[in-house]
């Protein structure tokens, strides 16, 4: 394996350097460290073929960002001759997708005061208004979703709720629709708030077993879904450190 390393010299070494710089970033198993260093070229390859390979998809995003950006200029102009509940959604939804929550927000406000009957304009506010903090605000839009649709988003605005009122200062309300979605959805964001919210009633029991049902579900789920789920348990991870160590 070295004599494979010492025939591609320099390009193995880079490649190895590369790869443990990518199982850093992505705070790998162990064992892929051992794989990148002691298995040599060979190691690296199988790392970067069944790990960061992969995670190229991601590079689409990027691209997608082009034309979202262009597609935002378009609207705003369109919106100037044609000030439709639509086209301040659609600019409301392409801007919530450049994480521009603000404006976002701004554009779904003017969406709803031109026709106040879309769901998704009063679910996507929400979302935008509990990544702004404004939890009180979000409760009063997710209550009108949950109550045209229980169900609505896969149970996912129903557990956004719980989460708002658990900010907003509502923990009664907040632990019954934890305990109404908990009863449907595994989703590790849902699980995740509901931790924590129990972390802050002071109930560290119950916060860690929810919490470890998060990585449990880590242990059988698809490789390209550990992706997706990794930041969910990496929260997860420093939230059961705080809990054992409180």
């Amino acid at each position: 394996m070295f004599g494979l390393n010492y025939f591609f010299y320099p390009w193995g070494l880079i490649l190895q350097i590369l790869a443990i710089v990518h199982a850093v970033r992505r705070r790998q198993e162990y064992y892929w460290y051992l794989v990148i260093m002691m298995g040599g070229m060979v190691g690296t390859i199988a790392y970067i073929l069944i790990e960061v390979v992969p995670d190229l998809g991601l590079a689409r995003n990027a691209f997608a960002g082009l034309g979202r950006k262009s597609r935002i200029r378009a609207v705003e102009t369109i919106i100037l001759d044609n000030p439709s509940a639509a086209n301040y959604e659609e600019l409301g939804d392409l801007l919530f997708d450049e994480e521009r929550y603000l404006e976002s927000l701004a554009a779904y406000d003017k969406s709803i005061h031109v026709r106040g009957d879309s769901i998704h304009a009063f679910y996507r506010r929400a979302q935008c208004e509990i990544l702004l903090g404004e939890f009180s605000r979000a409760v009063s839009d997710l209550e009108y979703v949950v109550g045209s649709d229980r169900k609505y988003d896969t149970y996912r605005a129903a557990a956004l709720l719980a989460h708002a009122c658990a900010n907003s200062g509502q923990p009664e309300l907040a632990e019954g629709w934890f305990a109404e979605v908990t009863q449907y959805s595994t989703k590790s964001e849902t699980l995740y708030n509901y931790a924590s919210f129990l972390k802050k009633q002071g109930r560290n029991a119950e916060a860690k077993e929810w919490a470890e049902k998060i990585l449990h579900k880590q242990r059988t789920m698809p490789r390209y879904l550990k992706r997706i789920e990794r930041p969910w348990a990496q929260k997860t991870s420093s939230l059961l450190k705080e809990l054992t160590s409180s």
